[in-house]
C-alpha cells in the first residue's frame, strides 16, 4: 500500500524574532509566513513611539469586534462626506 501524500504539519521558525507557527495545511503555512513577513515589514517602518501606539490601538480594536466594525463604518462614512456628528 502506498502512503498518502500530503501535509501532516509544518513549523515556521522566524530567524529574526524566534516565533514559531505550526500549520496543518500548505495554504495555512503560506498565509502564516506571509502575514508574519508583512508584520516585520510594518514593524521595521515604525519608530518606537509609533509601534507602541499601533500595538495599543490593535489590542483595543481586536479585543472588541463590535468596536472594530463601528469604527470602520465611521471611517467609511467620514470618507464619503457623511455627517461628522
Amino acid at each position: 500500500m502506498t502512503p498518502a501524500c500530503g501535509w501532516d504539519q509544518a513549523v515556521f521558525r522566524c530567524g529574526r524574532c524566534g516565533i514559531e507557527h505550526t500549520a496543518t495545511t500548505e495554504d495555512d503555512y503560506v498565509k502564516a509566513v506571509g502575514a508574519h513577513s508583512v508584520a516585520h515589514a510594518v514593524w521595521d517602518r515604525l519608530n518606537p513611539i509609533e509601534r507602541d501606539g499601533f500595538a495599543s490601538i490593535l489590542r483595543t480594536i481586536l479585543s472588541a469586534p463590535d468596536l472594530a466594525m463601528e469604527f470602520l463604518a465611521l471611517a467609511d462614512r467620514q470618507a464619503t462626506g457623511g455627517d461628522s456628528r
